[in-house]
């Protein structure tokens, strides 16, 4: 039988993790979510899935405990936790700006922790998770964690807590500056004659093609770029003017705003 993992809140992320695992042969048992939404909570139980309104005994027996609420319920969340959590426990958390100092002492000094940041992709499988343990986890609860996250996609360990504010900046907060960036593009297209449905799949092809064709070829980006653009061509004009309007310095910096953004959160 495989391990219990419980999940305290059955959002959006856990929902995508679920699937995942069921994807991966982990049966609906494995798991409990505790979700006081009841909206959520009936739609995760008309799937399958073991939910309870509030926390319990029942998660004692859980090897990963994983905190997916929202971050302004977490303190709170992690008080009902603690009440019932064992030593042996792995917790998890989702919760972007909370520190592993914070959640430690509003889990009654509980030292095997995991900061995880995923982003949206994770929905369709193709997320992609900053990780950060505690010293008290050991490689075996590091394998449990990567498990979990390797079920919505690809996984980054980073050996200081701060890169997680850094992994935040570029890849949690990145779907929102490529959705950014798509929508520009399809109201280009819209402007040339599109309808709204056309304008949508071509913006989403150009993201989804080039966004493969740069997983499947090392060659670094600027190289793939350069091979997509003719001296005096189509291309070049366009990115002549992006470079003239300081679009890569704008996103470069945007990014640097949201790990700012991030530190701050995480300092309290």
């Amino acid at each position: 039988m495989q391990e219990k993992i419980v999940f305290i809140g059955g959002g959006n992320m856990a929902s995508a993790i679920i699937e995942g695992l069921l994807g991966q042969g982990r049966q609906l048992a494995d798991f409990l979510v505790i979700e006081p939404f009841e909206p959520t909570r009936a739609g995760l139980l008309a799937r399958g899935v073991n939910c309870r309104e509030s926390v319990g005994a029942e998660i004692a027996d859980a090897a990963l405990c994983v905190l997916a609420t929202k971050p302004q319920v977490l303190r709170e969340a992690c008080g009902q936790v603690q009440a019932h959590l064992r030593a042996q426990t792995t917790v998890v958390s989702i919760a972007a700006g909370v520190n592993l100092s914070a959640l430690s002492q509003w889990l009654g000094g509980h030292a095997r922790i995991v900061r995880a940041m995923p982003n949206t992709p994770a929905k369709v499988g193709l997320g992609m998770t900053g990780l950060y343990a505690s010293q008290a986890c050991g490689a075996a609860q590091r394998e449990q964690v990567d498990a979990l996250f390797a079920a919505v996609g690809e996984r980054i360990w980073v050996d200081r807590e701060t890169l997680i504010d850094a992994v935040t900046a570029v890849t949690g907060s990145g779907p929102g500056y490529v959705f950014h960036f798509m929508a520009a593009l399809e109201k280009a297209a819209l402007a040339l004659g599109f309808d709204a449905a056309d304008a949508r799949r071509l913006s989403v092809a150009a993201f989804r093609g080039a966004a493969e064709l740069a997983a499947r070829d090392e060659a670094p980006l600027v190289e793939l770029q350069e091979r997509v653009t003719s001296k005096g061509g189509t291309t070049y004009a366009a990115l002549a003017h992006l470079r003239e309007a300081g679009v890569a310095p704008a996103i470069t910096e945007a990014a640097l705003k949201a790990e700012q953004r991030a530190r701050e959160l995480s300092a309290g």
